[in-house]
C-alpha cells in the first residue's frame, strides 16, 4: 500500500465516522424539528430540502436522473413507504426522548428486515442466526421495557418507534431492489420528490407557509443538519466509501449510529441513557454482529450483509 493511499483511507475512515455521527445526532435535531410544527409539515420540508441536495449531487457528480420506467412501480412504493417512516419518526420524537428512540429504531432496523429476508427466502434460519435473532428479540424486548412494564409499548413514543423500525425494513427490502433501474442516488433523488408532494399535500399550504414565518434559526440549521448534512452528504459518502474500503469494513462503522443517537441528545437535550436502553442497545448491537457474521456454511439471503441503517440516516 502507497502512502498517498495509506492516507486516502485514514481520509474514508475518519469521514465514516463523521457521517455515522451525524446519522446518530439527526434524531437529537430530528427532536428538536418536531417542536415547531406537525410531523406532516416538518416532514415536508425536510423532504424538499433533500430532494433539492440531492438534485445538486447528482448535478455535480454527472449522474443521469433517468430511471427505468420498470422501476416506477418500486419508487412510488419507496416513497409511500419513506413517506410513513418518516411521519412516525418525527411523531414518537413529538413524545419520546431521542436517544432512547434512536437506539430503539437503529437497533431494530437489521433485525426485522432479516426476519423478513428470511420469511422471504422461505428458509429456515442457521443456528448462529437462531441465536442472533433471539438476542436481537430480547434486546427489543428490554429496550421496549416488556419485561418489567408491559404498558411502556404504548407510550413515550415507543409504538411509534416501533412501527417506524417496521416500515424501514419494508422498505429497505424495496431499495435493495433500486440497482436494477439505475443509479440508486437517482432512485432516492425522485423517491424524495413524491414524497415531497405527498407530505405537501397532506400538510396543506396553509401550515406549510405557516411554518416559513415561524421558523428562526435554529430551525433552519437543524433542518439543513437533518435533509443536507445527514441525508443528502453523509449518506452519499457512506456508499462512496464503501466502494473503496469495503463493504465488510464500511458495515462496521454502523455500530456508532446507536452511540451517536444516545451521545447528541444527552449532550444537547440532557437527556441521560437509561439502563434499560444501554443494555439492549449493547445486546442489539452483538445480535448484529452476529447475524453479520460470516460462516461458510451459511449465506445471508439476499443481501451480504444486515446493517443498522439505510438509504437515510437511515434518521
Amino acid at each position: 500500500m502507497t502512502e498517498k493511499t495509506a492516507s486516502n483511507q485514514k481520509l474514508f475512515l475518519l469521514g465514516m465516522i463523521l457521517s455515522m455521527t451525524c446519522w446518530g445526532f439527526s434524531w437529537t435535531s430530528g427532536k428538536i424539528l418536531s417542536m415547531y410544527a406537525s410531523p406532516l409539515t416538518i416532514s415536508f420540508y425536510r423532504f424538499a430540502l433533500t430532494f433539492v441536495s440531492l438534485i445538486l449531487i447528482l448535478w455535480i457528480s454527472k449522474t443521469s436522473l433517468r430511471i427505468s420506467k420498470k422501476g416506477l412501480p418500486d419508487m412510488l412504493l419507496a416513497s409511500l413507504l419513506i413517506s410513513l417512516y418518516t411521519f412516525l419518526f418525527f411523531k414518537g420524537l413529538t413524545v419520546g426522548k431521542a436517544g432512547a428512540g434512536g437506539i430503539l429504531v437503529t437497533v431494530l432496523n437489521p433485525i426485522i428486515s432479516y426476519c423478513m429476508m428470511l420469511v422471504i427466502a422461505r428458509r429456515k434460519p442457521t443456528r448462529q442466526e437462531f441465536w442472533g435473532l433471539a438476542l436481537g428479540i430480547s434486546a427489543g424486548a428490554i429496550l421496549l421495557k416488556i419485561f418489567t412494564d408491559g404498558s411502556a409499548l404504548f407510550s413515550a413514543g415507543n409504538i411509534y418507534f416501533l412501527l417506524a423500525s417496521l416500515s424501514w425494513a419494508l422498505l429497505s427490502l424495496v431499495t435493495a431492489r433500486a440497482s436494477r433501474y439505475g443509479s440508486p442516488a437517482t432512485f432516492s433523488c425522485w423517491m424524495y420528490a413524491v414524497s415531497t408532494v405527498m407530505m405537501f399535500f397532506f400538510s396543506g399550504p396553509a401550515a406549510s407557509a405557516a411554518l416559513l414565518s415561524k421558523g428562526d434559526g435554529v430551525f433552519w440549521g437543524n433542518l439543513f443538519f437533518s435533509a443536507t448534512i445527514t441525508t443528502s452528504i453523509a449518506t452519499t459518502f457512506y456508499f462512496v466509501a464503501t466502494s473503496k474500503i469495503g463493504a465488510s469494513k464500511a458495515s462496521s462503522f454502523i455500530f456508532l449510529v446507536p452511540f451517536s443517537a444516545a451521545l447528541g441528545s444527552w449532550i444537547f437535550l440532557d437527556e441521560v441513557p437509561q439502563i434499560h436502553s444501554i443494555v439492549g442497545g449493547l445486546l442489539g448491537i452483538a445480535a448484529v454482529y452476529i447475524l453479520n457474521k460470516k460462516k461458510e456454511a451459511a449465506a445471508v439471503p439476499d443481501q451480504a450483509a444486515v446493517k443498522l441503517s439505510t438509504v437515510e440516516e437511515k434518521n
